[in-house]
């Protein structure tokens, strides 16, 4: 496990779902996995594997999240943004953890453990997916897509945050502490952005999909609580490919 100490950060309240709209108990939720990866981590390759196992499952969105931070190393990770590094950071004070590290998961952005821990990464998407969510409904309409929100009891706000992903991409590292090995790596988040605030209400929200080949092959939407991170409720779209 690769680790940045960081100091000791606040914990942020822990904001409880009331109740979800009707069809969410007729269909089976998605649970969101989050992997924070880096291609110039040694002890990440288990953990890219695990999620291309996951990747196979259609109850589970997982998303691998590369992060910058490595990148001195030797190798710079073409699909890391320091945005994803701020986004592991907002994880880092909702757990109250000192440091970030890779590889870690995140589920549903409750529960976090070093991502190579099959078991323990099995246990916790087993939790979440007994949470409850909200049933999000995400379709295309022209050249953009539509997400739709039905009535729900919740206590603050969340963020709608759209996610643009490659389904897989295989590399070669040529340098740093993975030089000479080819790794595949599954659902590679290019873009992630909050596209709305949502408040509970019934709300339709329109989204843009991607136009350009660095924009993303597949289109999902979160909805996270914006003071516990909690994700409540996730979509997927295909953009573009079979």
């Amino acid at each position: 496990m690769h680790r940045i100490t960081r100091t000791p950060l606040a914990a942020l309240a822990v904001a409880a779902l009331g109740q979800s709209g009707p069809a969410a108990a007729a269909e089976k939720p998605l649970t969101v996995v989050e992997l924070f990866t880096s291609q110039g981590c040694s002890s990440c390759p288990a953990a890219d594997r695990l999620l291309g196992v996951l990747a196979k499952r259609d109850d589970l969105l997982p998303l691998s999240v590369h992060v910058d931070y490595w990148d001195y190393i030797g190798w710079k990770d073409a699909f890391a943004k320091p945005a994803n590094g701020n986004r592991q950071r907002g994880y880092a004070a909702r757990f109250q953890l000192k440091y970030v590290y890779t590889p870690q998961m995140v589920v549903d952005g409750a529960y976090q453990a070093v991502g190579s821990n099959e078991n323990e990464i099995k246990g916790l998407i087993e939790k979440a997916s007994a949470d409850t969510h909200v049933a999000v409904e995400l379709k295309r309409t022209g050249a953009g897509a539509e997400v739709v929100l039905p009535a729900s009891q919740l206590e603050g706000a969340a963020e709608v945050v759209a996610v643009y992903f490659d389904r897989k991409h295989d590399v070669k590292i040529k340098r740093g502490e993975n030089g000479g090995n080819m790794l595949s790596y599954h659902n590679v988040v290019r873009k992630m952005a909050p596209v709305a605030l949502w408040r509970g209400e019934a709300k339709t929200i329109q989204i843009a999909l991607p136009q350009d080949k660095d924009g993303g092959e597949a289109c999902a939407v979160l909805i996270q609580m914006q003071d516990s991170r909690r994700i409540v409720g996730a979509a997927r779209l295909p953009v573009s490919g079979s």
